[in-house]
């Protein structure tokens, strides 16, 4: 056993032994409830700079796989867990867990506590910590010094990591939705022209716009709305995304115009935050987040209650909406905002994430409105 602690800033220190690379990493430490899509979680841009505890006792029962991933890279800042398994089984497994950390370099800890670490997150909000894993040589790692490298992370507000995750080049994608006898397919058709905003953009959002007939051009955080204008979209995609909303303030003007020019918008997680921005709202600081697949959201327009996927630590103020914004979905779990729409252009947002892969599903629908509203603008 190679060992390895969790040091969260406000001093506790929890040990554990090294399931990664040898090695310091620090970040805001979050726990996610969900009991499966570890590598999907993993690969999700929106973790950037952030440790992920996950809750679900062992992870890492089916290991991974080329497939079941959201970009091409590992964005979390650090993995915590309970227990790996003794044995990994999958008929699609081509790597165990372990083996993936070590070849994408992530530091991680396992048998931690997990439940009183997810207590203390509860409690206290979401912490900086730092996770130090030892290199088998048997030196003693210094808890302090773990501590103070905690306590030194700055925090997630204030800080625009969408410029950081974000492509620097434009991308033509065409790959659709998988299946279990042919794997991932290519776009049948095209019916609409769409450009997709990437502030970390999840691969399962593309693919099921391109799985309904959007032919779509992927381009960088920073691009303005005149470049935007220059592919004559028929809609525009704004996509979810680490860090702070109010600090990008190059996608907010962006959107700013693209509104003026009531071009059909659909906006998620930060996406969907930005656009409130856009509006005239405000956006808050989470004290914990909402982390995991198993959400209760209410949609405001049909009284539906559908089980979403959730990943964020900011959220669009509720009290902060002007007369354009019409608040469209609520979380039922502490009833924060989780849908908007302008009620003057075609335009919407929501929080969770319709796309979650491996699921739930129930908000796919949010997708066919946004369908709806290119169909509506004549596309």
């Amino acid at each position: 056993m190679v060992p390895a602690l969790l040091a969260l800033e406000d001093g506790s220190v929890f040990y554990g032994e090294s399931i990664g690379v040898p090695g310091r990493s620090v970040g805001e430490v979050v726990f996610n409830t969900a009991m499966t899509g570890y590598q999907e979680i993993l690969t999700d841009p929106s973790y950037a700079r952030q440790i992920i505890t996950f809750t679900y006792p062992q992870i890492g029962n089916t290991g991974v796989n080329p497939e079941d991933v959201e970009s091409d890279r590992v964005w979390s800042s650090g993995m915590v867990i309970r227990q790996t398994p003794k044995l990994a089984s999958s008929w699609r497994m081509r790597a165990t867990l372990q083996e993936y950390l070590a070849e994408h370099s992530v530091v991680a800890i396992a048998d931690v506590d997990t439940r009183r670490l997810t207590r203390l997150i509860r409690e206290k909000g979401a912490l900086a910590g730092c996770i130090v894993a030892g290199d088998g040589s048997g030196s003693a790692l210094d808890a302090d010094l773990a501590v103070a490298a905690a306590r030194d992370f700055p925090g997630l507000a204030g800080m625009d990591l969408a410029r950081e995750v974000s492509r620097t080049d434009t991308e033509e994608w065409t790959q659709a939705e998988w299946s279990l006898s042919g794997g991932y397919a290519e776009r049948a058709d095209s019916r609409f022209k769409v450009v997709a905003y990437d502030f970390g953009i999840k691969r399962n959002i593309l693919r099921l716009l391109a799985a309904r007939g959007c032919a779509l051009t992927v381009v960088p955080a920073t691009t303005s709305a005149d470049q935007v204008l220059e592919y004559q979209p028929d809609g525009v995609f704004l996509s979810n995304g680490p860090g702070d909303p109010e600090p990008c303030g190059y996608a907010i003007e962006a959107i700013s115009e693209l509104l003026a020019r009531d071009v059909p918008l659909f906006g998620i997680c930060l996406g969907h935050q930005l656009m409130a921005l856009a509006s005239g709202a405000k956006t808050v600081k989470m004290p914990h987040g909402h982390h995991g697949a198993n959400h209760p959201v209410k949609d405001l327009r049909t009284d539906q209650v559908v089980i979403t996927s959730q990943n964020h630590g900011f959220a669009v103020d509720g009290d902060s909406l002007p007369d354009c914004l019409e608040a469209t979905h609520v979380s039922l779990f502490d009833g924060s905002l989780q849908g908007v729409r302008r009620v003057d252009r075609r335009a919407f947002g929501f929080q969770g994430h319709p796309e979650a892969s491996p699921g739930p599903q129930d908000c796919q629908y949010l997708f066919d409105e946004f369908i709806a509203l290119m169909e509506a603008a004549g596309a």
